[in-house]
C-alpha cells in the first residue's frame, strides 16, 4: 500500500515561513494528483492545495491564496508546500494525499486513496 511521508513542520511566529515536503514511500508521484489538507484540533480536515499531474494545474483554498505555493520536483519525486506570511489560524496538522485520478472534486478528502501521517505546524502570534 502506498504511503505518503510528510516532513518540514514546526513552530514559527506569525509572518514566518515553512516549507513542507511530501514523498511517496516506495514509489513515484508521477501520474498522481497530490494535495495538501490540514486539520486543526476539533475541526474537520480541510483542503489546502492540489497539483494535478495530467491536467498540469494547481488550485488553492481561498484562505491560503497568495501565501502558499504547491510545487513538484519530479527529479526528487517530491511535492512541496511553501507557506509564507503564516497566521495563527494556519496552525494544524498538515497531511499529504495522492490519487491516480485528476478528480474535479479535488477539495474532498474522500477522493484520495493514499495519505501520510501528517506533520504539525504551529504558528504563534
Amino acid at each position: 500500500q502506498a504511503l505518503m511521508v510528510e516532513s518540514g513542520g514546526g513552530s514559527v511566529q506569525a509572518g514566518g515561513s515553512l516549507r513542507l515536503s511530501c514523498v511517496r514511500s516506495g514509489g513515484s508521484l508521477r501520474g498522481y494528483a497530490v494535495a495538501w489538507f490540514r486539520q486543526a484540533p476539533g475541526k474537520e480536515r480541510r483542503f489546502v492545495a492540489v497539483t494535478r499531474w495530467r491536467r498540469g494545474d494547481t488550485y488553492y483554498a481561498d484562505s491560503v491564496k497568495g501565501r502558499f505555493t504547491i510545487s513538484r520536483d519530479n527529479a526528487k519525486n517530491t511535492v512541496y508546500l511553501s507557506m509564507n506570511s503564516l497566521k495563527p489560524e494556519d496552525t494544524a496538522v498538515y497531511y499529504c494525499a495522492a490519487d491516480g485520478l485528476d478528480t474535479d472534486n479535488y477539495y474532498s478528502p474522500d477522493e484520495y486513496h493514499y495519505w501520510g501521517q501528517g506533520t504539525q505546524v504551529a504558528v504563534s502570534s
